[in-house]
């Protein structure tokens, strides 16, 4: 199928507004192998998604070479692909211990070391060249400087501080080269996404499980500030980490731990309501997003060409207008929130 297309910001980009999150096939929520990793990507370009995002971090340069094998197959005009700086990956030394941040653990041998000076932002967004084998990166996002990453705001203020007095230097430098197409940040908070945007000259802000079905973070002041500065948001996480793809009960995930009754709770009755109007709960998930005016694409991973597959479908499911109505009814969803009634 074709896959509408959205410009990315101020730049000539344009990604379809499904795209591949890539932190699966590095191992975040099961282990699978080379050849499922490059299958499932195989399958989502086929089934035209033409937008592909990935980071050094994703099973320790595992996601960057298993997308970049499959990509190198297509033509590269024919899509964007994204990847990240702030983590460089090192070889190992005798003894050393790595964060079991993957259920493989990653790719052998390397470890992630935070930087996010200029010449770190300069040597990962080299290694990541080799290890995706592809010569143009399109998009090159700074990547977890929020608290939900860092759990300590001295940390979080010396990061912060460092990429935008040194690793954006290198970023901008490389968009006014043409070197990448656009430079941006991705994060799981709408707060510091709207603080990066006030204190840079980003095209497009990856934010992670926070404009959701769920959870529609980042209304009344993020998504205003994207539109009036003509910046993209893309929206990863839609399902936010597994409790909005349907069959809700005690102990989905959100964020990637047990979800707390009160969101169980609401995210049954948003189901229910997805069930009255016979639409699948993940359907209404993929799509509401898009709804926003600020939102070029939304990137769920998948595990395998099933989920692939799912993915489209969901994205192209019809949904009756009352779905929307009844859920701002409901209280169920902000009544601010654009629907497409």
């Amino acid at each position: 199928m074709t896959l509408e297309r959205r410009r990315v910001g101020k730049t000539k980009l344009e990604v379809t507004t499904l795209g591949l999150g890539g932190a699966p096939m590095g191992g975040f929520r099961a282990t699978i192998s080379d050849a499922e990793a490059m299958a499932l990507t195989d399958e989502a370009y086929e089934l035209g998604v033409r937008y592909f995002d990935t980071s050094p971090f994703y099973g320790y340069g595992r996601s960057e070479l298993r997308m970049g094998g499959a990509l190198r197959q297509k033509p590269r005009e024919d899509y964007v692909l994204s990847t990240k700086i702030g983590r460089i990956l090192h070889a190992m030394k005798p003894g050393e211990k790595k964060p079991a941040d993957f259920r493989d653990n990653g790719l052998p041998g390397f470890a992630p070391v935070f930087d996010y000076t200029y010449d770190g932002v300069m040597r990962s967004l080299e290694h990541s060249h080799l290890r995706l084998g592809i010569a143009r990166i399109d998009i090159a996002l700074i990547h977890d400087v929020d608290f939900w990453t860092t759990k300590d705001r001295t940390v979080l203020e010396e990061r912060f501080k460092t990429v935008m007095d040194s690793g954006f230097k290198a970023l901008d430098e490389l968009r006014k080269a043409g070197v990448v197409g656009a430079i941006g940040v991705g994060i799981n908070e709408a707060d510091t996404s709207l603080r990066f945007i006030k204190a840079g000259n980003f095209d497009c802000m990856l934010l992670a499980g926070r404009y959701t079905l769920l959870a529609p973070g980042g209304l009344e002041a993020f998504l205003p500030e994207c539109i009036a500065r003509n910046v993209s948001v893309i929206l990863g996480g839609p399902y936010n980490s597994g409790i909005l793809t349907g069959g809700v009960k005690p102990g989905a995930t959100h964020d990637y731990v047990a979800a707390p009754a009160p969101l169980i709770e609401k995210a049954q009755k948003i189901e229910a309501v997805c069930r009255r109007h016979g639409v699948e709960l993940g359907a209404a998930a993929m799509q509401f997003p898009l709804f926003h005016p600020a939102v070029c694409s939304v990137i769920p991973g998948a595990l395998s060409v099933a989920e692939a597959k799912q993915n489209v479908a969901r994205l192209s499911a019809k949904i009756p207008v009352e779905l929307w109505s009844e859920l701002k009814r409901e209280k169920l969803l902000d009544p601010n929130a654009p629907t497409p009634n």
